[in-house]
């Protein structure tokens, strides 16, 4: 895969996500509901074009692989829980960014447990996208209660984001992408079903515009973006790959800005500006170096 193609691989799926936080705000589900119904779709979308040869290939798979792909999938339906439940108690904004820490998360397990090194320019990049986001939601930070247990909840879907897309790199050297992500997303589907059943969470009674809302989070965010990510990591470390989705907060606060008009402070443009020049730090050795890129 060549540099550019990566480059407009990359925007393509943050594009994608960065809808994920406003159609979530659009629907009118229980968080656990709406993220159920997100991966069910996404599955089932994905089944025609999975299902055969399916078999054939799960065969193939060593048996560490095959549990590492079971567990993709349990840790893919954790992540979205504890995400899109933090939406319900703090601003997309706060959401987006605190869930948008997972490269750091992945950066620090790929060097200390599986010895993966790290450029230096990919660390400064972090660093400058972090500062970003400090600057972003430094006013967000200040509120309790409500907004303090949504954070939380963001951060541990951060957590379980890196952890996703780090399994997923080395899953994916062995399984081709629409093998991976089908059982991926039918997993995370029910752990969220086994999520919503003692919660009570409800799974009918559901306007037409929230079924709607429940299809297009499969459709973009899920099918476009996540599939994307999911097939770049085959060729890309699974921390270059977390970077760009720090320019999720950026996409997902102009939506929100123009759809459910939260026009942001200047601290996000400021913050914003860094966070674009933080990923574009870490990309910027991607054309020249085998290790970080390989070929398709």
């Amino acid at each position: 895969m060549s540099g550019a193609l990566l480059y407009v691989s990359l925007g393509v799926a943050t594009l994608a996500v960065s809808w994920a936080a406003i159609i979530i705000r659009l629907a009118d589900a229980d968080p656990i509901s709406t993220a159920f119904y997100r991966m069910f779709f996404a599955a089932i979308l994905m089944a025609p074009f999975s299902l055969p040869g399916l078999k054939k290939h799960l065969q193939l798979l060593p048996a560490k692989e095959l549990r590492l792909l079971a567990l993709s999938g349990i840790i893919l339906g954790l992540h979205f829980a504890s995400w899109i439940t933090s939406l319900k108690y703090t601003t997309i904004s706060n959401s987006v960014i605190i869930v948008a820490t997972q490269p750091f998360f992945v950066a620090v397990i790929e060097s200390l447990a599986w010895k993966d090194r790290i450029s230096r320019k990919a660390v400064y990049g972090m660093i400058l996208a972090f500062v970003g986001m400090i600057i972003i939601s430094q006013a967000d930070f200040r509120l309790g209660g409500d907004h303090l247990l949504g954070d939380v909840l963001a951060l541990i879907g951060a957590v379980c984001a890196g952890a996703y897309l780090l399994i997923g790199r080395r899953v994916r050297q062995h399984l081709g992408n629409r093998y991976y992500v089908f059982p991926v997303y039918s997993l995370a589907a029910i752990t969220l079903l086994i999520i919503a059943v003692p919660l009570k969470s409800p799974l009918t009674g559901f306007s037409g515009t929230t079924w709607l809302c429940f299809l297009l989070l499969a459709l973009i965010p899920t099918l476009v973006g996540h599939t994307l990510y999911n097939y770049l990591l085959k060729f890309v470390r699974a921390h270059l790959v977390a970077v760009t989705i720090l320019g999720e907060p950026i996409g997902a606060t102009v939506f929100a800005a123009i759809i459910f008009a939260e026009i942001p402070p200047l601290a996000t443009y400021i913050g914003g500006a860094l966070i674009l020049a933080g990923i574009f730090l870490a990309l910027s050795r991607v054309k020249s170096d085998k290790s970080v890129l390989e070929t398709a």
